[in-house]
């Protein structure tokens, strides 16, 4: 192919939702009326059908629009082991952090996920991303921290890698060793983080995007995150933050002054977490999927909203408090549980994920940008309008995923 041949052009859909305000109507960037054309993974052409040059491949997109592809900018997709047991105690009444507390949760997906070999991690973390990719996810986040120990850390991020590449996703990936405390460490903290900060992050380092910690009741305080976090910042990676899902501790104020990126649950978070974020420019990842599961309180969005925090959303995928495959119900639960807006929800799954990943380019469409697209419509019988995508738990239509440039079959 030569630079510049049109490879791919999508015409007859009712709209393109751009995700860049700059480019059309409202927050959305809203065009009317117009055709994209392709480039193998770049977006060559986006204006009238008249002026689209003809490509090697047409799209008929009648009765849907297009969008960039989803972002999901939260997941644990790499495990091993089953957690069913444990949903039947939550719905039982026992809390998540008692079964964390108790030898469970985490740590028991951490134990099966050591005892599987890469072969079995590879082909479930395939087929997890198959799922997402079909329901139009076409960037993900994947961090390690069912690992615990040098060498199984490692091993997750680099499954996360070969399982994104095999599908076909454009993969971020996240050290997470302050995931949870092992129980071989449980009377001696310390030295558990002596082991993330001296063992874990000289080897996992060469294979991350970004460090995080999970800074809660039963897992890290603000001391030790803030420790490993900046050990991680002064090595390249970009700090993300679990904070304040179940009780409120300040990290999402030390995440703030850190320079995160960004700060994810926030159920609990306070009007000095959010002013710092603000000021920051930390972006709120939030996770409806958790917080249904967990039977949460919702985060504090309308103050976040006002004060001018951006919002993303995720699925949070994981074994334990967010098994959720499916990022259109991570959109509708934001907006039905946590008051988001149509808009808010559609941007959060898109450019604002991507924000949240420090990526400015993907989660958009935009000429010379990524060949992200995705060909989608709401449940038959509704207008083929934004609010369509997000108003049926998991009914939107996916018709079509390109990923940079290649048509999903």
């Amino acid at each position: 192919m030569s630079e510049g041949e049109p490879t791919l052009q999508i015409r007859n859909a009712s709209c393109l939702l751009t995700m860049d305000p700059s480019l059309g109507e409202g927050e959305l960037g809203r065009l009317d009326d117009v055709t994209v054309v392709l480039s193998g993974a770049r977006v060559l052409f986006i204006g009238p059908d008249a002026e689209a040059p003809a490509a090697r491949q047409e799209l008929d997109a009648t009765g849907c629009l297009l969008m960039p592809g989803l972002v999901d900018c939260h997941t644990h997709a790499v495990w091993a082991g089953s957690r069913g047991k444990e949903f039947r105690r939550r719905l039982a009444g026992v809390p998540y952090s008692q079964i964390l507390e108790e030898g469970g949760g985490i740590l028991s997906t951490v134990e099966a996920t050591r005892s599987a070999g890469e072969p079995t991690l590879t082909e479930l973390a395939v087929d997890r991303l198959q799922r997402l990719q079909a329901r139009g996810v076409t960037t993900v986040e994947i961090k390690s921290g069912y690992g615990l120990e040098p060498a199984t850390e490692r091993l997750l991020l680099q499954v996360a890698k070969e399982a994104g590449r095999r599908v076909g996703l454009k993969v971020f990936t996240t050290f997470l060793g302050a995931h949870a405390i092992p129980q071989a460490f449980r009377s001696n903290r310390e030295a558990y983080v002596a082991q993330v900060l001296e063992e874990q992050l000289p080897i996992v380092a060469p294979y991350a995007d970004f460090i995080d910690a999970y800074i809660d009741r039963g897992a890290f305080t603000v001391d030790e995150g803030e420790r490993i976090l900046r050990a991680g910042s002064g090595l390249g990676l970009g700090v993300r933050v679990h904070a304040e899902q179940v009780t409120h501790t300040g990290a999402a104020a030390m995440a703030a002054r850190l320079g995160a990126l960004s700060a994810d649950h926030l159920e609990q978070i306070d009007a000095e977490g959010i002013d710092a974020m603000a000021k920051a420019g930390t972006i709120a990842v939030l996770l409806p999927g958790a917080q249904a599961y967990l039977k949460d309180a919702p985060p504090p969005v309308g103050a976040l909203r006002e004060a001018g925090v951006p919002l993303a959303v995720a699925t949070d995928l994981n074994p334990g408090s967010s098994p959720v495959l499916d990022p259109w119900i991570a959109a509708t639960l934001a907006c039905i549980s946590m008051g988001l807006t149509v808009e808010e929800a559609l941007l959060g799954m898109t450019a604002r994920g991507a924000d949240a990943l420090g990526d400015s380019v993907r989660g958009r469409v935009r000429v010379g940008g990524p060949a992200d697209v995705l060909v989608v419509a709401p449940p038959r019988g509704e207008p083929v309008e934004p609010e369509g995508l997000v108003q049926y738990l998991g009914g939107t239509r996916v018709r079509h995923v390109i990923a940079e440039g290649r048509l999903v079959d």
